[in-house]
């Protein structure tokens, strides 16, 4: 065996533990999901599964709270992602810069990363509690009156929106800014010689430089927002008047709930589609925007 061949060997053995994890826990479960919405439960024969085609799906697509669950998830990831991103990028900027102030604060850009996201919803449904909550005490304070919060259906997916956010930015953050520290500083130097201000110089240097990053961020964030389960579980349980009712917690109640096997599966298909095609989207947009630069 050429050395060649045994770099390769090695290459394909330290590999192999991250490829048997991939095809186990996300590729398996994909394909088990698609070939199971288009099965249902045969109740009068022992609970037998039996093939039912694309029935799953003419119920599911003749269901009112299926498109309500649809609007929701639409509503909720076009308010978010561009949120998240554009505080993540922010943040970034400002943290990026080297003063005493942002060395001080560092930790606490991060803070949110030293918590799972369960646990920070619960501390959140403590804050955000119409009654004794800090959030409405701060809001009293400022002689405004209490907020019903996560027990109005307007204001509840806002609730989920910023619980979701004070998490993600920090995340996504970390990605973002070690884009920006790939980029040359000479560049920098040289855009102030030649007179061009923060704005320009962020627009011309920065944003071109920063895309690759920038699309992997908006592509993860969207896949984490669409799979977004626990603040809604936490929280609202998909309420109140199933206003934060996502097509991922609709999944679960389906499954875990109403003992619905074939219809979870077949939501958590539509769900892959819907999110693929947003993600198909993201891609496009960006490259037309490279080819126009």
């Amino acid at each position: 065996m050429t050395d060649k061949s045994r770099k390769l060997v090695a290459a394909y053995a330290f590999l192999l533990p991250a490829l048997a994890g991939l095809i186990v826990f996300r590729i398996l479960p994909v394909i088990n999901a698609l070939i199971g919405s288009l099965f249902e439960i045969d109740y009068g024969h022992g609970g037998a599964m039996r093939f039912a085609g694309i029935m799953n799906f003419i119920n599911l697509f003749t269901d009112f709270v299926f498109w309500d669950s649809v609007k929701v998830t639409l509503l909720f990831n076009v308010i978010i992602n561009p949120l998240q991103i554009a505080f993540a990028l922010l943040m970034a900027l400002l943290v990026q810069q080297n003063t005493r102030l942002n060395r001080s604060f560092r930790s606490f850009y991060m803070l949110p990363l030293g918590v799972s996201i369960t646990v920070a919803s619960a501390i959140w449904a403590i804050l955000f509690n119409p009654n004794a909550g800090l959030v409405n005490g701060i809001l009293q304070l400022a002689r405004i009156s209490s907020q019903p919060f996560l027990t109005s259906s307007v204001q509840a997916i806002w609730c989920i929106i910023i619980v979701a956010s004070w998490y993600g930015i920090s995340y996504w953050l970390i990605f973002l800014l070690a884009g920006l520290q790939e980029i040359s500083q000479e560049l920098y130097e040289a855009a102030v010689i030649d007179g061009s201000n923060a704005w320009t110089t962020f627009w011309r240097i920065t944003l071109p430089l920063l895309k690759r990053v920038l699309l992997f961020v908006i592509v993860a964030d969207t896949s984490a927002n669409f799979l977004l389960f626990a603040p809604i579980y936490v929280l609202t349980k998909g309420g109140p008047q199933g206003s934060t009712n996502t097509l991922m917690y609709e999944m679960f109640t389906s499954v875990f709930v109403h003992s619905n096997l074939p219809r979870g599966l077949t939501i958590s298909t539509v769900l892959l589609v819907l999110m693929l095609i947003v993600i198909q989207f993201e891609f496009r947009l960006f490259s037309e925007k490279e080819r126009g630069t």
